[in-house]
């Protein structure tokens, strides 16, 4: 694990192997380490870079409001101070957001992109209130936020099977401070439609969701899809928000084949 300055507080994040680069991209209440066994294996073939996004396991928070634009500038921040040139990045739920926006940002930096249970559209009326909400349950109640919030991540029927996993899930996330979660809420409520960038044509896409996620906007898959010129999907029938416990060979071949072909 490398710790790094940017605009004055630290940012965490690890680097294995050698050759072109991944760049992992976790989402809200994880952390890096939820890339720990994807790393291992892609470091044979590539150099794998993950990041712990402001806010987020060993790094700072920077402001009171974590946008994803924001966001996106830390991870180039970090790129360019490890040299990074040119790199395909995937992003998991919150991360998948800050890649669409580092994908607007900085286009010549990538060779194409990853959703990984993500979606390029904005908060709704109603998904904004929801955060509204959410934000108030966290500022009274910030253990039992996460101790509801991350098994509802899961679909019911799989709980006891990954139970260690969410259990492990629910400490880590509970180490953050209460400000770090409010602030990326926050910033995902404020985040734009980023429809119209999946339709330019310069840069292939990858789509991974879950049948039965209810943080994804399923019923908008095909939509979405078919939006950039070049683009794989990967839909798992028996999934939930968290592929990479749930589905993680699925997955990781995934992220693998498009590595092969676009990187």
């Amino acid at each position: 694990m490398l710790t790094m300055q940017i605009r004055k507080k630290n940012v965490s994040l690890a680097e294995e192997g050698e050759g072109k680069v991944i760049v992992l991209l976790h989402g809200f209440t994880e952390s890096m380490r939820i890339w720990n066994n994807y790393a291992a294996s892609l470091a044979s073939r590539y150099r794998v870079i993950t990041i712990d996004l402001p806010g987020h396991g060993k790094s700072s928070r920077i402001d009171k409001v974590h946008t994803m634009e924001m966001m996106a500038d830390t991870v180039c921040a970090v790129l360019k101070k490890s040299g990074v040139t040119r790199c395909l990045m995937i992003g998991h739920s919150m991360g998948g957001y800050v890649t669409l926006a580092f994908a607007r940002k900085y286009p010549n930096m990538l060779k194409g992109f990853g959703l990984f249970h993500s979606h390029c559209f904005p908060d709704s009326p109603e998904d904004a209130k929801n955060r509204e909400r959410t934000i108030s349950i966290v500022e009274q109640d910030k253990l039992g936020f996460m101790a509801q919030f991350i098994p509802g991540l899961f679909p019911p029927d799989v709980h006891d099977k990954f139970s260690s996993d969410i259990k492990r899930l629910v400490q880590r996330a509970s180490k953050m401070e209460k400000e770090s979660v409010i602030a990326a809420l926050r910033g995902m409520m404020v985040r734009k439609d980023q429809s119209d960038l999946l339709k330019t044509p310069s840069l292939p896409v990858l789509f991974i969701l879950g049948q039965k996620d209810s943080r994804a906007p399923v019923g908008r898959f095909c939509e979405m899809i078919s939006m950039p010129k070049v683009s794989q999907a990967l839909m798992l029938r028996d999934c939930g928000h968290m592929g990479f416990i749930e589905a993680p060979d699925e997955c990781l071949g995934a992220i693998r084949g498009f590595a092969r072909t676009y990187l």
